[in-house]
């Protein structure tokens, strides 16, 4: 009986690591209609013309699949260590200024205290202003307190095989973010692994509650998968590369420690501001999107 009971778990075990090699071979060879190529230090995806899908780019993420949604949390941290939130202004005149800092003993109905990332299907309206887009659409939404939402925006994200980068909310005070490191990982996913990035960035971010300048500059990014280790979420006990990243310019220097998980993308992320203020964002709810 010992000796049947042995040969049926070892006849499970080969099958189960036989099904898992055909996985492998067939993801391996699974035809692609697509390159990956690097673009201003980050790689993207090129089709070839027979894939004229509006949502190309989204269609083989793992993440940012279509309609999937990321609400964070959020808090800022003075020099002083007060929390901060903010809330809309529109007594201003101009709409990227249309905002004002909130005390955490201070909050009321209208105060901002998270971020909303849905993922849109296709490429509009922004392939209307950029002709050959690249990029899974993303709208940023800012519920208030009362789950109004007073304005939103779109930008996008990239995400293949090499690696994932998205632009970090940016609308009213999180134009802050503008300066730091974007969130992003690249292939190998593993600590050492280390990669430089550049992007120039204009004086109409700038705002004097934390730096204003003229004309462009040039930030110089560089980035380091330094840990790994399981943290403690809204998801439970989550595993997480820990990169550890820094902006550096004339104007001086930004950081972001970002966590990143395979399948809920970036759990946690901590920023070190130009004015040497802290913004943290974390991941609280997740809605995993439609399947290809």
């Amino acid at each position: 009986m010992k000796l049947s009971l042995t040969l049926f778990i070892l006849i499970i075990l080969l099958s189960c690591n036989e099904k898992a090699e055909k996985k492998e071979i067939q993801e391996k060879t699974i035809p692609k209609d697509y390159v990956l190529e690097e673009i201003g230090g980050i790689f993207t995806e090129v089709f070839d013309t027979t894939n004229i899908s509006p949502n190309r780019y989204t269609e083989n993420n793992i993440i940012f699949k279509d309609s999937a949604q990321f609400t964070y949390n959020f808090e800022h941290i003075t020099k002083e260590d007060e929390r901060l939130f903010f809330k809309e202004d529109t007594t201003v005149v101009e709409k990227d200024y249309q905002w004002q800092f909130v005390k955490s003993n201070e909050v009321d109905k209208n105060t901002i205290k998270q971020i909303r990332i849905t993922v849109k299907y296709g490429l509009e309206p922004m392939i209307q202003y950029v002709p050959n887009y690249n990029q899974t659409l993303l709208q940023y939404d800012y519920p208030t307190e009362n789950n109004n939402f007073p304005f939103n925006s779109i930008s996008g994200g990239i995400e293949n095989e090499y690696n994932v980068w998205i632009h970090p909310p940016r609308d009213r005070y999180f134009r802050i973010l503008e300066l730091n490191p974007f969130p992003f990982i690249k292939a190998p996913f593993k600590i050492g692994n280390s990669w430089d990035w550049w992007l120039s960035i204009g004086s109409q971010w700038g705002d004097k509650r934390w730096k204003t300048w003229e004309g462009g500059i040039e930030n110089h990014y560089f980035y380091e998968i330094t840990e790994k280790k399981i943290i403690e979420t809204a998801f439970g006990k989550l595993e997480c590369f820990i990169i550890e990243s820094t902006a550096s310019s004339e104007l001086g220097e930004t950081k972001l420690t970002a966590f990143f998980n395979e399948k809920y993308g970036f759990i946690k992320l901590n920023y070190t501001n130009i004015d040497g203020s802290r913004t943290n964002l974390e991941l609280i709810e997740h809605s995993a999107g439609k399947t290809a």
